[in-house]
């Protein structure tokens, strides 16, 4: 970040610690939010503010004087930081409980009929999964005994999921759209990624519907 000169955490030679960006520089502090799991830091080459934007420079920073990263991270024993995702794409549901999608969606893309994701919900009891198939899964869904066998795989997946996430986390449901995500029709950046925002918009209205089906695998036709 220019805010902080770009300096805050690093791995140093020989001390590797996979999965992690390393312990604070010298005259770095780094906290984790007890609320939000946003990273936080501090040190003398923080900047002083952006030019003529007071309000962003008080966005900027905590009412303590730390700068707000953005980042949502974890501190292990050593000090060591693992960075988990962005705050923004933090969403609260009807029961109050913070969900970060971004590890949620890297367990679930890894099925193997599976190009893409979004884990979503907002204001829902509990979050739910949505899915696009890739093109070898998409044409096997075409014929019934295609589809029964992904949707059977996605239900075992989905529970396989679960079962490593906090009772709060966990999915309702995975829906599997049949309109493929692009760049053409806005769902996809240009350098391939999903657009949470986009997705959210488009299906949004269909969230409770979805979650009230009572089942594991819902599928939305386009």
């Amino acid at each position: 970040m220019t805010e902080n000169c770009g300096v805050l955490h690093a791995t140093l030679p020989g001390v590797q610690r996979p999965g992690t960006v390393g312990k604070p520089y010298d005259g770095v502090q780094s906290r984790i939010d007890a609320a939000t799991g946003e990273l936080q830091m501090r040190s003398p080459g923080l900047m002083l503010g952006y030019y003529k934007e007071p309000e962003l420079t008080r966005q900027a920073h905590t009412a303590d004087a730390w700068l707000r990263t953005g980042d949502k991270g974890e501190l292990d024993g050593e000090g060591n930081l693992r960075i988990t995702g962005r705050v923004k794409d933090l969403f609260k549901t009807s029961k109050g409980k913070y969900v970060a999608p971004a590890p949620i969606e890297d367990r679930l893309v890894m099925n193997g009929a599976l190009e893409a994701c979004v884990v979503t919900g907002a204001n829902l009891a509990q979050p739910l999964g949505i899915v696009m198939l890739n093109a070898d899964a998409a044409q096997r869904s075409a014929q019934p005994e295609g589809r029964a066998a992904i949707e059977a795989s996605l239900a075992g997946h989905l529970k396989a999921v679960n079962d490593a996430l906090d009772p709060h986390e966990q999915l309702e449901c995975l829906v599997v759209v049949a309109e493929p995500w692009s760049v053409e029709n806005g769902f996809i950046t240009p350098t391939f990624k999903v657009k949470r925002n986009r997705v959210e918009e488009a299906y949004g209205p269909l969230f409770e519907r979805w979650t009230a089906a009572g089942r594991a695998v819902v599928w939305h036709a386009a």
